[in-house]
């Protein structure tokens, strides 16, 4: 007869079928333990690497449990749906008087601003406080920067000095380590050198340490370990309410959350993002030779990572913890789809790769930490403001470039105008949605550069030579070293403007023209004729500029 047991095993009753005779004893076969998964290379090296606390912004995070996070968010945006998950509602309009309500005796403090995510928040607050304004700031973890050094350069550091962020004898004490000169690299087809582009290594724990401290000395005020539930915008003010049921008020509230902030979420419609730029990398002990940096280093060929083909460039840099440590990043551009490449297959590349592009092994280098992270782009940026007395700031506006990983660089080009357009919109009542969306307008620079980012991916299916994109990059870094410093410069700070971007496309058609059949097949005629919208537009905006801006001033 048919005999069906229940067996007990590691604490969990398992269902079996054996067959049982009568007067006859059933031996019992022995149960073989499940074979265990073998982790892979990335979780061996990282769960080697002793790690410290998460802290906020891009990059705070370097545990592989944190790298399992992230995946899996990026395969949820990789997924075929348009629209990622339905986005929580985190802002609410409720048109009545916040003075009027229940809530309005409960409000533990008012401010001009209320500054969420104090990463890079604090910059935009710093400023403020300086302006006068009252200002507080919410931060959902301890308010401190993470150990990977911010690059940068001298004169975008001097930018915080203008807006009252900084004194000047600051950058030298956040400044962790300096190096020139500095490459622009395209395998098998030269190298070009530069001087003084991105070559600080900026520590931010020491950076923001530093503005923290300016910023209460100004008598800002700080919320740590609070977390944001909801924003109500009432008629008279925006009302923040905070985990742990603290409500606050202000006249305006200012989101600084980053590239995943819920009320960036909660605008776009939970819709995917249109780019991304993935990132991983280490900072390690162990190279003899570090002294200079690479801007950027194109691979040859495009490769194959996971089930994709990508792109792949690289940056290095030396860093400030040791003369031996150096820093190095790989990261290509992908469209979010199925069968994206994972972070943690970009890292089984990264370790097969990086030695023969740095000239070290693996087994000659002390892994300090592994960095890794994903930049979401969106062409309808910058985000205008969707509601009254809500404004984006830094990589939730979408105002840094798309080819760039990182918003810091963006963030002190535009601290200036936004500190100042801020202020004057709390001073004038200016905080409906309308007049706030003129403090992220339309940029044509920032569309046009969308054609570089679709450039530099990798087609599933391309009809182009595998070295198209480390050829056309080549041409146009060559192109523009021979106009000059003032062409070459600006583009590889991410500042696109209209004279150097024209003579360098008019200078590759002379000089190459037989790439330009090539770009149609990379980027698409339809692309093409959007970018060429977007860069009249950039040199109209340049004329207004140049001629009829002095004047109306």
């Amino acid at each position: 007869m048919l005999l069906l047991r229940l067996q007990p095993i590691n604490g969990i009753s398992q269902l079996s079928v054996g067959t049982s005779f009568p007067h006859k004893k059933c031996s019992r076969r022995p149960l073989l333990p499940r074979p265990q998964a073998v982790p892979s290379r990335t979780q061996r090296i990282m769960e080697s690497v002793s790690v410290s606390g998460e802290v906020g912004g891009a990059g705070g995070a370097y545990s592989y449990e944190a790298l399992k996070r992230l995946d899996q968010l990026w395969s949820s945006i990789c997924s075929s749906q348009e629209v990622v998950q339905e986005p929580q509602q985190v802002v609410s309009t409720i048109p009545s008087l916040f003075g009027s309500s229940d809530l309005a005796d409960k409000a533990e403090g008012s401010y001009d601003v209320l500054v969420c995510g104090g990463t890079l928040g604090i910059f935009i607050a710093t400023a403020l406080c300086a302006r006068g304004l009252r200002v507080a700031i919410v931060e959902r973890n301890v308010l401190k920067g993470r150990d990977q050094e911010w690059n940068i350069s001298t004169k975008e550091l001097l930018e915080l000095v203008e807006v009252g962020v900084l004194e000047e004898d600051d950058i030298e004490r956040a400044t962790a380590v300096k190096f020139n000169p500095n490459r622009c690299g395209f395998e098998r087809k030269g190298d070009i050198w530069v001087n003084d582009i991105l070559n600080l290594g900026v520590s931010p724990a020491k950076l923001i340490e530093i503005v923290k401290t300016r910023f209460i000395s100004l008598g800002g005020v700080i919320f740590e370990g609070c977390g944001v539930s909801c924003i109500n915008v009432y008629e008279d003010a925006a009302v923040l309410k905070l985990s742990g049921d603290k409500i606050l008020s202000s006249r305006l509230i200012i989101d600084a959350m980053g590239n995943f902030s819920p009320v960036v979420k909660q605008i776009r419609g939970g819709r995917k993002p249109d780019g991304v730029c993935l990132v991983v990398g280490t900072c390690a002990r162990g190279f003899e030779t570090n002294s200079t940096s690479d801007v950027i280093f194109s691979s040859s060929s495009i490769k194959k990572v996971g089930d994709s083909k990508a792109q792949l460039f690289w940056e290095a840099f030396p860093a400030g913890s040791g003369p031996l440590d150096r820093t190095t990043y790989l990261f290509t551009y992908v469209e979010p789809q199925p069968g994206s490449p994972k972070l943690e297959e970009l890292l089984e590349a990264y370790w097969d790769l990086m030695p023969e592009y740095q000239g070290v092994s693996l087994d000659n280098l002390e892994i300090l930490r592994v960095i890794y992270g994903i930049f979401p782009t969106y062409r309808q940026s910058p985000l205008p403001a969707a509601f009254s007395r809500v404004l984006q700031f830094g990589d939730a506006s979408g105002i840094q470039s798309p080819v760039s990983f990182g918003g810091f660089g963006s963030l002190t080009r535009h601290l200036g105008r936004l500190s100042a357009g801020i202020h004057e919109a709390i001073n004038g009542d200016y905080l409906d949605s309308y007049s706030l969306s003129l403090l992220n307008p339309y940029m044509p620079n920032l569309s046009a550069s969308w054609l570089f980012q679709r450039a530099m991916s990798a087609k599933k299916q391309s009809n182009v030579p595998e070295d198209f994109i480390n050829e056309l990059l080549y041409t146009n870094f060559s192109c523009m070293q021979r106009l000059g410093d003032p062409v070459l410069r600006p583009f590889l700070q991410d500042v696109v403007q209209f004279g150097p971007l024209s003579k360098t496309l008019g200078l590759v058609m002379l000089t190459n023209p037989k790439i330009l059949p090539s770009i149609f097949k990379q980027v698409g005629i339809p692309v093409l004729l959007d970018w060429s919208r977007h860069f009249l537009g950039l040199g109209y905006y340049t004329f207004l500029s140049t001629f009829a801006d002095p004047i109306v001033r």
